[in-house]
């Protein structure tokens, strides 16, 4: 998919690009809560198994609202199976972590998944970063070391689980790119979540079988469901939208989302560190949306 030349229209999808994903960074942030709240009881499969299958039932009735395809030729193209690999690594490796190593080592490596989609950006769809953005960027980057300040001791052998998982996101971004524009939200979507339904079980059946859940642990399912679908949704949008290299770096949003929740939900209070460092993280993802041209 290739975006328009024309200054007025690819500031304006810079724009709403941005937005976009700022919403979804908000809803990840909540479908994080949940699922680490869930993985503490159940097996990660089976978390993966019903979310997913969660998802895909979503998906599929607002695809068959939207009279489209639930199975279209394309979703078997080369590029639609390679985004399904990075979908189930992404999410596997990411809900691994999230269950066993801590939070905020996950969160510091996830944010280093803009800096790879932009470098990545530049040599499979020719989109131009000038030194001042990869500034930007890098100083974004800094940002969330601030907030996250990771250690020596908080990066455990099982931190590998999160760079596989950021990894596994960065090349489903980069194929949803790269994805057949004859394919909406809503089926991209259904193919999303489908193989996540496959791998969760893939594990269950390999990690030895599936527990009782609670009604806390269905009703925090419920929840990953419901925000997951929209930050899937505004996510898959947003992609599709600005240039990667502006459009990427708002991930590091999440990171203040996380912030405030932590403060609200578990009475944390962020220390002038994270405070600065959050300053930081806004106010690059600003300059980067007002430097935004060809």
């Amino acid at each position: 998919m290739s975006l328009s030349t024309d200054p007025a229209a690819l500031k304006a999808g810079n724009l709403k690009g941005a937005l976009l994903m700022v919403l979804a960074m908000f809803l990840f942030s909540l479908e994080d809560m949940a699922v680490k709240t869930v993985a503490a009881h159940l097996p990660v499969g089976q978390v993966l198994t019903f979310f997913g299958a969660g998802g895909m039932a979503v998906f599929a009735v607002l695809t068959l609202r939207r009279r489209e395809r639930l199975i279209h030729p394309v979703m078997a193209e080369r590029v639609m199976l390679i985004r399904a690999a990075f979908e189930v690594t992404g999410r596997v490796f990411f809900t691994l972590s999230l269950a066993f190593t801590a939070l905020s080592t996950t969160s510091a490596i996830l944010q280093a998944t803009p800096l790879l989609v932009a470098a990545a950006g530049v040599a499979l769809f020719h989109e131009r970063v000038t030194l001042l953005r990869w500034a930007l960027i890098a100083l974004g980057f800094v940002g969330v070391l601030l907030v996250i300040r990771p250690g020596l001791d908080g990066f455990t052998p099982l931190s590998i689980l999160a760079v596989l998982g950021m990894i596994g996101f960065a090349g489903r971004d980069l194929a949803t790119r790269a994805a057949p524009a004859v394919l909406s939200y809503a089926q991209l979507g259904v193919t999303g979540f489908a193989a996540l339904v496959l791998s969760g079980l893939a594990l269950t059946l390999w990690s030895g079988g599936w527990v009782l859940p609670r009604l806390t642990d269905l009703a925090a399912l419920g929840l990953a469901v419901a925000v997951g679908v929209g930050a899937y949704t505004a996510l898959t949008m947003a992609m599709r939208m600005g240039e990667l290299s502006v459009v990427t770096p708002f991930r590091y949003v999440r990171l203040l989302f996380a912030m405030i929740l932590g403060a609200l939900v578990f009475g944390e209070r962020p220390d002038a560190f994270e405070l600065i460092g959050g300053a930081v993280i806004v106010g690059t993802g600003v300059l980067l949306m007002l430097t935004a041209r060809r």
